[in-house]
């Protein structure tokens, strides 16, 4: 059956371009690898004003699911439910989320520290909802999208990158999702295997960076 493309539906494509793609200038800054080890941070979770770090995320027995991500885009509320069922089937493994909002307030409003607060409440995130006002930890990440996923194991004393990129490679179906990469990631490490996609493609809005 051929899908019949509307005026409407033309409308909502341009209109999510616009919203995902408005100024992105993302700064030419040296990040992670895969590979290297990662440094401790520490940012306000939204939820309760606390600072949340990656070394001391309560569960975090064999890593954290760095999750890049935020109120506005499309994309990410595509993926909500699946970010919120990720860290319920791998928080009890040891890897649960902690999820970053990075983007300017000022160029996106709904994103802003009290925003992201209301919509954690009303979604009763299992999961930390972190506000990166500085910018510092997604540039540290090399982060370029809303979501956009990043793997760190504990290796000894070590926390390293081992995944990084897109979520899975449908975000408009996820009943026909092909390539869940970070799942897939996840459970290699699990097993102590080689992850063998270590990166795949970010689909999302682009993060909204701070123009001065």
């Amino acid at each position: 059956m051929k899908k019949i493309i509307t005026s409407r539906t033309v409308f909502t494509v341009i209109a999510t371009a616009i919203v995902c793609g408005l100024l992105s200038f993302a700064p030419a800054e040296k990040s992670y690898k895969i590979g290297d080890k990662v440094a401790d941070f520490s940012l306000k979770n939204v939820e309760n004003g606390k600072m949340v770090s990656l070394y001391s995320l309560p569960g975090a027995t064999k890593g954290v699911i760095v999750m890049f991500t935020c109120n506005h885009c499309p994309f990410a509320k595509k993926y909500e439910q699946r970010i919120m069922d990720l860290d319920k089937k791998y928080a009890a493994l040891g890897f649960p989320v902690l999820a970053i909002s990075p983007n300017d307030p000022s160029i996106a409003p709904d994103d802003s520290y009290d925003n992201l607060a209301a919509r954690a409440k009303e979604k009763n995130y299992s999961f930390p909802y972190a506000f990166d006002e500085t910018q510092g930890v997604a540039k540290a990440f090399g982060a370029a999208k809303t979501p956009h996923a990043f793997l760190v194991a504990k290796e000894g004393d070590k926390w390293v990158l081992k995944y990084m990129g897109g979520i899975d490679d449908n975000p408009d179906e996820p009943e026909n999702v092909k390539k869940p990469y970070l799942a897939n990631a996840i459970d290699a490490v699990l097993a102590g295997k080689p992850v063998a996609v270590t990166e795949a493609k970010a689909i999302g809005c682009t993060i909204k960076w701070k123009q001065s």
